[in-house]
């Protein structure tokens, strides 16, 4: 199977699967207990059906956008997610160099493999970052002031991973970060062998923007839930939340904001946005999806905060469900991350290549030139 066999995400997963050693992939793939809500954030955009207008002369369409005061050229932003060196040996630079070529939002994680200052020489195009509030407040403090030192352009904190979900692939395969050789996965990183000469011969792995605090990650290796049930602040609140918005002072966003009363909570703290997610289902299991809850926070705060659909989205049509349910955009990490394991920057472009076609077709299928104009009366629920 190569790239140009892969016609959708799922065709990436699936070479994503057949390159990476199984524990690496299981960390992408895998989520908290049953994986009930992984599945269920998928599933919910195939309960809401497209009502299409025709009709619509449609020959000039419009998939510009304004997310977080800086322009997109679609609806969509690339979520930031952790360790992307260990998937592939280009992990951060990959994602950044293909969200400045196609014009995208995209985010760095604190556990990313490559530093704020690398990530913003790299690119101009917009940018976040994904805040993860430790116990040493000198790490959150120093996280902060290097990116304002660098010009990313929002902070994203992350505010479902208080602790860790028990994510049981990762627990049967002892996944760490750095990975670790264990004789039970040996075979699996001995039959991946482009995989393994990437990783070892490329530079040497590291959290660039902890390891000047924590051992943790770098040269220690841990598993993600050791690390997340010893090292984040549990004591987290709104207080907390909104002494960051202060100390930032930029563009601010909520990542993991789930019920209508945390929506009206993060108005209240002078939010420019949130992201509707339960982290790809990797904490709460059971959890509601992040669409199935969408409407009831836009009709709470619509208006008044931009609101991102994080979470779920394969394809197009995901995207244009999301919009037209009231959401500024969609957002996603997996879509990606798979594109990122199966073949580096060639792959993300390849999987940005097929979601942007899928959302320009969409749009003249619909009957839709500019994205402002999908609406609610263009969706009906099943049940209904």
């Amino acid at each position: 199977m190569r790239l140009s066999d892969c016609h959708n995400i799922a065709d990436l997963r699936i070479l994503a699967k057949r390159r990476l050693p199984w524990p690496v992939f299981d960390y992408i793939d895998g989520a908290a207990d049953d994986e009930l809500t992984r599945r269920r954030n998928t599933a919910a955009f195939d309960d809401v059906d497209l009502v299409p207008n025709v009709l619509a002369g449609v020959e000039q369409i419009d998939t510009r956008c304004t997310i977080m005061g800086r322009q997109s050229a679609l609806p969509l932003v690339l979520s930031p997610t952790a360790l992307q060196r260990v998937f592939h040996w280009q992990g951060e630079r990959a994602v950044a160099r293909a969200a400045e070529k196609f014009g995208l939002w995209f985010g760095i994680s604190s556990l990313a493999t490559v530093s704020i200052e690398e990530i913003a020489a790299l690119t101009s195009g917009p940018k976040m970052f994904q805040l993860y509030v430790h116990k040493d407040k000198g790490l959150n403090t120093s996280m902060i002031e290097r990116c304002k030192a660098s010009g990313f352009d929002a902070i994203a904190l992350t505010v479902d991973t208080i602790v860790s979900g028990k994510r049981e692939r990762c627990q049967r395969s002892g996944f760490t970060t750095p990975p670790r050789f264990t004789p039970r996965a040996v075979w699996s990183y001995a039959t991946r062998p482009r995989w393994a000469l990437d990783y070892m011969f490329h530079e040497k792995f590291r959290l660039p923007n902890l390891d000047s605090h924590v051992s943790e990650g770098t040269g220690k290796a841990v598993s993600i839930a050791e690390y997340f049930n010893t090292m984040l602040d549990t004591s987290m609140d709104w207080d907390t939340a909104a002494r960051i918005r202060q100390d930032w002072g930029g563009t601010f966003c909520l990542k993991g904001v789930m019920s209508v009363a945390d929506a009206r909570r993060a108005v209240e703290i002078g939010a420019n946005a949130i992201m509707v997610s339960n982290h790809g289902g990797r904490q709460l299991d059971g959890s509601r999806a992040p669409f199935d809850q969408l409407e009831e926070i836009i009709d709470a705060v619509g208006g008044q905060i931009e609101v991102i659909c994080d979470g779920g989205v394969r394809r197009g049509t995901h995207v244009l469900k999301a919009l037209a349910t009231g959401a500024t955009a969609a957002s996603g990490g997996r879509l990606y991350l798979y594109a990122l394991a199966a073949a580096g920057q060639d792959g993300v472009e390849r999987a940005l290549t097929l979601l942007k076609d899928e959302i320009e077709r969409g749009m003249r299928l619909m009957g839709v030139t500019e994205v402002r104009q999908l609406n609610r009366e263009m969706l009906r629920r099943r049940s209904q």
